[in-house]
């Protein structure tokens, strides 16, 4: 239950048209066709009433390789970038694969019962911004599972747009809504954030085809796009045919009653995980993720002496993600991926259940 993917077949036609580029027999280089492009910005058009222009979507190896990208044009060895602690773990590595500063902006962490919430300091973010060449903003939230409000992110982006920081939008999640959520994207909130905005799109997670790597970065300014396609170019980050391929099949509307299916399944292990914790866990603290398949798991008040990750590994054979890997706040914590049948979950939990009573 640790690597972000789902235990989940992949649609049927997505899996169809990968037959039928196989049974083509003739696997060679492939371009991201300008019909993919439009695929990709009817599908923003559908689901958010964003009106982006096909040559505003540049096919990129995955939303890593995307974000990587976008510090390589906006940092400096001064000008680094700015994340929100706790955060998915590839964000920690941006500094070190461009060679820049990180800059943390911590949330903060409030308890109900045995349930967390998480906000926005918004003092240490405007003094942080500040330092910043990129701001790095995942949303929906891995691991936490928040969608930010509107408020929320328009505060954000008057202070990158005031400091010249531009924003990268991580929302690769955004389809993977749990209960009846909804979500904007940053740059559908007006023409201007979008000028200052790049947006990381992909299939992988929703449609669950990660393993083909592709994603999309939306760059409505034709500049920045300039830039940042040269900068992809200059890498040679070219997407593999199979990528391109199912990635258009997945957002033509196709996949979208497996998709309803997905959520509903997705809500119901949810559901099935905080009321397991707050029964028979009690010391354990969690979050109500609001989207994505990633529950927040907090062990701090409970008798496990170190590492829970290394505790249920070892006492439990279940493997979740290390919480350090998110940033400094989230020791003593775990990332735990419940996009699983609802029966594997319910094993794990009982073996981390029994592993937790026998100390």
């Amino acid at each position: 239950m640790w690597v972000a993917d789902m235990d989940f077949p992949a649609p049927k036609p997505i899996l169809n048209t990968l037959h039928q580029a196989v049974d083509h027999g003739v696997l060679g280089y492939e371009l991201p066709s300008m019909a993919l492009k439009q695929t990709v910005a009817a599908r923003m058009d559908k689901l958010y009433g964003w009106k982006v222009k096909p040559e505003a979507v540049v096919a990129v190896t995955g939303i890593v390789s995307g974000f990587s990208v976008a510090a390589r044009i906006a940092c400096t060895p001064k000008r680094g970038v700015l994340v929100q602690t706790p955060v998915y773990n590839e964000f920690h590595e941006v500094k070190n694969n461009a060679g820049v500063p990180q800059y943390d902006a911590p949330f903060v962490k409030h308890v109900h019962g045995n349930i967390l919430s998480y906000e926005i300091d918004w003092d240490i973010f405007e003094k942080q911004v500040r330092k910043a060449g990129m701001f790095l903003l995942c949303n929906p939230h891995n691991p936490l599972g928040m969608i930010f409000p509107q408020k929320d992110l328009l505060r954000m982006a008057e202070l990158c747009i005031r400091n010249n920081v531009l924003i990268v939008s991580d929302e690769i999640h955004s389809e993977l809504l749990l209960d009846d959520n909804k979500f904007t994207p940053m740059a559908k909130l007006s023409s201007e954030i979008a000028k200052h905005t790049i947006t990381l799109v992909a299939p992988s997670k929703t449609f669950n085809i990660p393993g083909l790597f592709c994603g999309f970065a939306i760059i409505p300014d034709k500049k920045l796009r300039e830039r940042y396609e040269k900068e992809v170019s200059h890498l040679r980050l070219h997407v593999g045919s199979m990528g391109l391929f199912a990635a258009r099949t997945a957002f033509s509307g196709a996949c979208d009653g497996w998709l309803k299916d997905l959520r509903r399944y997705l809500s119901g292990n949810r559901d099935f995980l905080v009321e397991y914790v707050t029964e028979f866990m009690p010391d354990v603290r969690l979050t109500i993720p609001q989207a994505t398949y990633l529950g927040w798991l907090d062990f701090t008040q409970t008798s496990i002496k170190g590492s829970p990750f290394e505790f249920f590994l070892k006492n439990a054979r279940v493997a979740a993600s290390e919480g350090g890997i998110f940033g400094k706040s989230g020791e003593g914590h775990i990332r735990l991926n419940f996009g699983t049948s609802r029966k594997l979950l319910g094993l794990g939990l009982n073996r981390m259940r029994q592993a937790l009573k026998a100390i």
